[in-house]
């Protein structure tokens, strides 16, 4: 089943807007990266190490909401408009595929779908009418 999840991106503070859904719906994170931990983290200043990479919330069952901080230093900007991004997750690589072809299409690719660190097969894109969206198949875990 494909799914769709609203991905918003901070300048910094992905954290403390993330605790404070926490402390307003209550329960745990489903999953937290820092750019710590992933390849090349260990380059980077010590706050933006400590900055969050990825962060999944699950606010009520089969709700996830997620977030980034986004890098300046990396070439990102955070502008009203801009900072949400619609996250769909699928099945298989050949829906990632059918899905990102077809709502990319006359847009801008901003990452072409390919394997990741993270064990999943991805790409992010802004379609022709302006819409942000990531595409993410997850591999099985080995």
């Amino acid at each position: 089943m494909t799914t769709i999840n609203p991905y918003f991106s901070f300048l910094g503070n992905t954290e403390e807007v993330f605790l404070f859904y926490k402390s307003v719906f209550g329960g745990e994170f489903a999953g937290l990266q820092r750019f710590k931990d992933i390849p090349g983290g260990e380059n980077m200043s010590a706050d933006e190490q400590e900055k969050i990479m990825h962060i999944a919330y699950e606010i009520a069952p089969g709700y996830v909401i997620m977030g980034t901080d986004s890098l300046e230093s990396a070439g990102h900007t955070v502008n009203v408009g801009n900072h949400i991004s619609l996250s769909i997750g699928t099945d298989s690589k050949e829906e990632a595929e059918r899905l990102f072809n077809g709502l990319s299409a006359d847009g801008e690719i901003e990452m072409p779908l390919q394997d990741t660190f993270w064990n999943a097969y991805f790409g992010a894109f802004t379609d022709k009418f302006g819409v942000k969206w990531m595409v993410n198949y997850d591999y099985p875990q080995k």
